[in-house]
């Protein structure tokens, strides 16, 4: 297995993430989370686990620098400012397909949170990525972005997470490709119950075996 810590440098700023490639892989997931500690979400390192289990390689990686992460625990503005978000992650995309070990894998994004927003606008935008996964996401944050999306999309939420699943189900509506929204029933935003996140990592290895083999 492939596999190190990587630094990618997007316009003004170094980006860090733990790249993962399972011998043989044909799929790579980019997760993406709307906060600076995205690479270190025990929960992402557990989904990420599950897909390397069925061959896809993962690119755990911060869409926030060290000082932005601290401004965005102050202030939460940067998490919420989704085309920058989307910019960055556009950036990291752009980086896989100019690496030898990564250009010829097709490319997932594995949003939680307005991370799930910043996939959405960056795929609306690209023709380069094959699936969409979003957790507990805000897709209703992409806004118009969401009817330009022709990458197969995936909305995960917590049948207990009532607010996030009723505009999960309005962003779902726009969408005009691909796509399917699977409740889990009992859950709340985190997926902390138990069994809950276990079903999340199920959902995406199939959504993204499908897409990405």
């Amino acid at each position: 297995m492939e596999a190190g810590l990587v630094k990618i440098s997007v316009k003004e700023a170094t980006l860090t993430g733990n790249l993962l490639i399972p011998k043989d892989a044909t799929g790579l997931v980019v997760f993406a989370h709307g906060s600076g500690s995205g690479r270190h979400s025990s929960r992402n390192q557990a989904v990420a686990k599950s897909l390397r289990s069925v061959g896809l390689g993962t690119l755990l990686i911060d869409l926030l620098t060290e000082q932005e992460g601290a401004l965005d625990d102050k202030t939460r503005e940067p998490r919420f400012n989704i085309s920058f978000l989307a910019q960055r992650l556009s950036g990291i995309t752009d980086w896989l397909r100019a690496e030898s070990k990564t250009k010829k894998l097709k490319i997932g994004y594995f949003g939680a949170s307005t991370g799930a927003a910043a996939a959405l606008v960056s795929a609306a935008e690209r023709s380069d990525i094959d699936a969409i996964v979003s957790r507990g996401g805000r897709p209703d944050l992409a806004g118009k972005s969401l009817m330009k999306v022709k990458t197969p999309t995936l909305l995960i939420v917590g049948g207990d997470d009532l607010e996030v699943l009723e505009l999960n189900q309005e962003a779902l509506d726009l969408i005009r490709t691909t796509k399917d929204l699977m409740v889990i029933p009992g859950a709340t935003h985190l997926f902390e119950e138990p069994g809950a996140l276990e079903q999340v990592a199920n959902f995406a290895e199939k959504w993204f075996s499908r897409f990405l083999t």
